[in-house]
């Protein structure tokens, strides 16, 4: 698998699976960054976008506040450990699931037939 590193600090890491065409990472809620802003940096990076210069924002997709909320622990302090949340984004098909695993699929290639004769 290749690796790209999404963070400054180097914490998540981001792995092609080659095999299954996706990118897979987990995210650990014990860390300084958010969900969302985990998700954020990873799309970046595999999309070559600059979120700095605003040209992606994750409100085109989705509610960065209700999808952190989603998978915060419980009001008990135990952690989610079922459900999934799915949608695009950068027209990459992104997967988060309650355990904190990221799956994030390319764009499928879109294969045009020639012209009807």
């Amino acid at each position: 698998m290749q690796t790209e590193t999404t963070s400054d600090d180097e914490t998540n890491e981001v792995q092609y699976d080659q095999a299954n065409d996706r990118y897979v990472f987990h995210y650990d809620d014990d860390g300084t960054a958010t969900l969302t802003t985990t998700i954020v940096h990873a799309l970046a990076s595999i999309a070559d976008t600059d979120v700095s210069q605003g040209e992606f924002s994750l409100y085109d997709s989705i509610d960065p506040d209700a999808l952190d909320r989603i998978f915060r622990p419980k009001a008990d302090g135990t952690r989610r450990t079922g459900g999934h949340i799915a949608f695009t984004a950068l027209e990459h098909e992104v997967y988060v699931y309650a355990n904190g695993d990221i799956i994030i699929y390319p764009p499928a290639e879109t294969n045009h037939p020639g012209p009807v004769r």
